[in-house]
């Protein structure tokens, strides 16, 4: 009897561990850990020509800000120009709006609508719009808790060219972003008041990548990338370099700086892999240069570069890595690379070139596959390979011309994916 009792319990453990894996939350940029991968088993191996079933579609405005998913539903940071920033939350099953919270923030950029991803936990949900407002609401009463701004609390007038693009991050009982203002670098928010806990000292010249929390020799870094000086928009400035800096998240104190990046729109945020080496990737100038972070025996650290190539990169999104390979799509205003394969001492492995293109799109990792949108109107289906690109599937979702840049979500065997005008709900596991 006890033996039957105990390959009960140990049944009805494997099952639950089994759904637990499957139902993974995807509660901020880039999933779980940001870093594009997801432990999704039981993925679709090949798609019929319509593509995986779409489960539901619903209308959204202009925007690149991705949705986020926890429990069973989908958060999405959506705008009107005319009124402001609308929190927006879904049923993951049916599609229904579940509730929106709309807030004044009128204004237009170029490249008009939402940028951020946002950010979940058990109570709250957070987002960062465009003209700088830090939202906290309750998930539960559908409430706004706190407001912040993070760029004209600290300085700020006139929002940046590409306005603000931060996706925030939670550590511990903390909410992080980078303001980028005259007076403030990277701040840690309490996340439950909106109270600031630590601020640095402006880091250098404005950028659009969000911080990332990295674990470097074994301690939590905060991690931020600024840009170079924009000779696009200011041809007579003078020319600085761009910093990535690595922060005690606990005080915001600088740990060490790497000081010769050279991108003059920063947009991604480092990846970091084995032997506390990073590539810090761009899209305007650089291509990508990879850092290794060394601690000395007084505890210090210094950074050292290892290379640094002009033939990968990408403007939008770090890249993915892979068993030993990063992949990237690295399409800008003069590269039209495609989707791009290059090993970890900087070997170009494969492009795909304009056959076919890839223009800003994103990728998520989920059972040895990779799911990867265009940025144009098609997603496919991906072996990763270092040898060649290997399509699986791919089906066009959208309408031509449409530009899909947002970042893709995927929990419960189900990626949302939208464009400037629809978000999609497709059954992507069995």
């Amino acid at each position: 009897m006890k033996a039957k009792n105990l390959l009960v319990a140990i049944t009805t453990f494997l099952i639950f561990s089994c759904s637990v894996v499957s139902a993974q939350d995807w509660p901020q940029f880039l999933g779980p850990d940001r870093d594009s991968k997801s432990s999704q088993k039981n993925l679709l191996k090949s798609w019929p020509a319509s593509g995986p079933e779409v489960l539901w579609t619903v209308s959204v405005g202009a925007g690149y800000g991705g949705p986020v998913i926890k429990d069973g539903k989908a958060y999405l940071l959506d705008r009107d120009d005319s009124t402001g920033d609308i929190m927006r939350s879904f049923d993951m099953n049916t599609g229904r709006e579940l509730w929106k919270l709309a807030f004044d923030s009128p204004g237009a950029v170029p490249f008009p609508g939402s940028r951020s991803v946002p950010a979940v936990d058990d109570k709250y949900v957070y987002a960062s719009g465009l003209n700088g407002d830090l939202f906290c609401i309750d998930i539960n009463t559908h409430q706004l808790v706190w407001r912040k701004n993070v760029w004209k609390d600290f300085g700020g007038e006139n929002v940046p060219m590409w306005a603000i693009s931060q996706s925030p991050v939670i550590y511990e009982d903390m909410l992080i972003v980078a303001s980028q203002a005259p007076d403030a670098g990277v701040v840690a928010y309490n996340k439950n008041t909106g109270d600031v806990i630590w601020k640095t000292a402006n880091l250098g010249n404005i950028s659009y990548a969000s911080p990332k929390v990295l674990k470097i020799h074994g301690e939590d870094q905060v991690v931020y990338v600024t840009s170079s000086t924009d000779t696009f928009l200011n041809p007579n400035a003078p020319l600085t370099k761009g910093n990535v800096v690595g922060l005690d998240p606990k005080t915001g104190r600088t740990l060490w700086t790497y000081a010769d990046w050279e991108c003059i729109i920063s947009v991604p945020c480092p990846v970091l892999i084995e032997d506390n080496k990073m590539l810090i990737v761009g899209g305007y100038d650089r291509g990508a240069t990879m850092i290794q972070v060394n601690k000395n025996a007084n505890g210090s650290f210094e950074t050292k570069e290892l290379f640094t190539t002009l033939e990968f990169g990408d403007q939008t999104k770090p890249p993915l890595y892979h068993d030993g390979h990063f992949y990237a799509m690295f399409r800008t205003n003069s590269k039209r690379d495609g989707l791009i394969c290059m090993d970890t001492n900087g070997n170009i492995k494969w492009k795909t070139l304009r056959d076919p293109s890839f223009d800003r799109g994103s990728m998520i990792l989920a059972d040895g596959l990779i799911l990867a949108s265009d940025g144009l109107n098609s997603l496919y289906l991906i072996e990763p390979s270092s040898t060649e690109f290997k399509p699986i599937s791919s089906v066009e979702l959208f309408t031509a011309g449409t530009q899909n840049w947002a970042p893709l979500a995927l929990s419960d065997g189900k990626l949302l994916i939208r464009d400037q005008g629809k978000m999609l709900c497709l059954k992507v596991a069995q």
